[in-house]
């Protein structure tokens, strides 16, 4: 178990004079893996000031599991910190949005958690979005082939919330009877703060098989976007047929009653209590969340430069894929066509941007992964006091060192450094276009090199490795009618400049930074400007509030195109040789 300490961490943009008049201002709040942040921005969609409070998290093998009422205390702690450091008072705040990771919680009729643990700790009522405890439910679900299936690429990943549901049914039956309402964690959050369980567009339709589409025939436009909706886009032969017909009960009380657009204002706002423990207003309006990945989508899909030109935007933001990298990424692009691609989840109705249809892959590895490759390292805690010392990063160390070793041995670029490395990034399985939960990284070309140097090869090497990942994605998604050619990127590791200029070079698309690096959380804070009608629409709020940056494009030398080129065959052919590994050895064991 790690526990959370109580210390925040937080970043104070700008500070207001004093004897200002009274601002307009927007709260994002994103609950990530590891930690909850909070966001205020102006009317601009520039960032004030943000704050973050550390979250715990419990990890016994496959299971991964949190609690929501730390989650709320972090929130709340966050909240107040990014409120003082930014200067902003709590009546300022006119607008409330909420992202939080794909993760299932567990409540009962009186909202109090139900342990999810095997454990049967009653704290632990969250299992995490990378939790895989459900690997042998999601097969059992794929094998009936249910027509939903056709909406999540084909297959049902084990990070999906049918699975985890199965699984609890079947391992904890006492905490199956006790729960009175299961839910996305971004759909807890608004409903803790506003007491109305609406769900969310975005979480249902992604993670828990509600047809969108479906809603949509049977509800007037304007009444979706404007009031609390029946569910109409759940298939009930598909949760009787995978053995859980309960959640039908009720008019699916348990997994929702009513969904809404992102953005749709809840209730009657933040209700008395919850204003009091955040230090807001109360009867603020409070939007319908968004998961985290689409929260950053939400925050960058309109970032594109001014000189763009106007006849562009018609279709421009079907030709442009969002990155939202941080302990996963996921891939996000949209189209006014439903595209059934393999391997990838969806096409999924109105999850992100309303009346287009959402294809989403991912990786779902990647900031964990490079923090599993340098902190399992022999050099890597030397190497982080260096840093320390300096003042960097550690990876702006690594970064650093590949720079000055590509100047020591002549490279004619750095990409070159790992000629004799190659890296399969599976290490958590591969979530798309593969989806296959069973496979393994692989890591080919080591030494008993210990040095520094060479932990900043491996590095760099799985950089290279993620990179090869999003281009099978691309080139899978244009090969079933996308037409993917620009890339924005936000998130933590979007900060790392060699990871999206080898992004750049190994894709071969220019990548757009927004302006405001926070992307989640200004997502997360237009959902609040949308509730509190300063926008009528999602998409007029993200034009509004979006702003492109720095714009790093792909490398011209014709050499660097051939190496990863090369490289990218070789990445391809890993994985190949895994599924022949398997073989071989299923043979040998049967």
């Amino acid at each position: 178990m790690t526990t959370a300490t109580a210390t925040a961490t937080a970043v104070a943009i700008a500070a207001a004079a004093p004897n200002r008049p009274s601002r307009s201002v927007f709260l994002g709040v994103d609950v990530g893996t590891g930690s909850a942040r909070a966001g205020l921005f102006d009317k601009g969609g520039k960032l004030l000031g943000s704050a973050s409070s550390p979250i715990q998290i419990w990890k016994e093998g496959d299971c991964v599991e949190q609690s929501s009422t730390d989650i709320w205390l972090a929130i709340c702690t966050a909240v107040k910190r990014a409120l003082a450091l930014a200067d902003v008072a709590g009546e300022e705040v006119i607008g409330l949005g909420f992202a939080a990771t794909c993760s299932l919680v567990a409540v009962d009729s009186e909202g109090q958690p139900v342990s999810v643990s095997l454990s049967g700790d009653t704290r632990r009522n969250v299992i995490v979005w990378m939790d895989h405890r459900a690997v042998k439910q999601a097969e059992k679900i794929n094998s009936l082939n249910s027509p939903v299936l056709q909406y999540c690429g084909g297959s049902i990943s084990p990070e999906m919330q049918p699975p985890k549901l199965l699984w609890v049914k079947e391992n904890l039956q006492e905490s199956w009877s006790m729960t009175w309402r299961w839910m996305d964690l971004s759909d807890w959050l608004s409903y803790r703060a506003t007491g109305d369980d609406t769900r969310s567009m975005c979480t249902t339709v992604c993670k828990w098989t509600y047809l969108g589409h479906a809603h949509m025939q049977h509800i007037d436009e304007k009444s979706s976007r404007d009031m609390e909706m029946e569910a109409c886009g759940w298939d009930d032969d598909f949760w009787e047929e995978i053995g859980l017909p309960d959640l039908v009960e009720g008019h699916h009380s348990k997994i929702g009653r009513s969904v809404a657009f992102p953005g749709h204002a809840l209730g009657c706002g933040l209700t008395p209590d919850a204003a009091k423990e955040l230090g807001l207003v109360s009867g603020i309006p409070v939007g319908t969340s968004l998961i985290d990945a689409h929260a950053g989508g939400v925050g960058v899909m309109e970032s594109v430069p001014e000189s763009e030109p106007k006849e562009y935007d018609d279709d421009g933001i079907c030709r442009r894929m969002v990155l939202v990298c941080g302990t996963s990424t996921c891939h996000m692009a949209v189209s006014k066509t439903k595209l059934f691609i393999p391997g990838v989840w969806g096409p999924f109705w109105s999850a992100m941007v309303p009346e287009y249809w959402l294809t989403e892959g991912g990786q779902s590895a990647t900031g964990a992964l490079l923090d599993y490759i340098v902190d399992n390292h022999v050099a890597s805690s030397h190497l982080a006091n260096r840093a320390a010392s300096q003042n960097i990063s550690l990876f702006q160390m690594l970064n650093d060192l590949l720079a000055q070793l590509m100047r020591d041995t002549g490279a004619p670029f750095i990409a070159a450094l790992t000629s004799d490395l190659h890296v399969l990034p599976d290490f958590h399985g591969n979530r798309s276009p593969i989806a296959d939960p069973n496979a393994k990284g692989m890591i080919c070309g080591l030494n008993l090199d210990t040095s520094e140097r060479q932990l900043a090869l491996q590095y760099f090497a799985t950089v290279q490795g993620l990179a090869y990942g999003t281009r099978h994605i691309i080139e899978h998604c244009n090969n079933h009618g996308h037409k993917i050619d620009t890339l924005l990127a936000s998130g933590g590791l979007s900060k790392n400049l060699l990871f999206i200029q080898e992004h750049a070079d190994i894709v071969g698309c220019r990548i757009i930074l927004p302006r405001e690096s926070e992307s989640v959380l200004l997502g997360a804070a237009i959902v609040g400007a949308v509730a509190a009608k300063k926008y009528s629409s999602l998409r007029g709020a993200m034009k509004a509030l979006n702003a492109a940056g720095q714009v790093i494009y792909p490398s011209e030398d014709p050499k660097v195109k051939k190496y990863h080129d090369a490289k990218y065959r070789i990445f391809r052919q890993l994985y190949e040789q895994q599924l022949n590994y398997r073989s071989i050895m299923a043979e040998a064991l049967c």
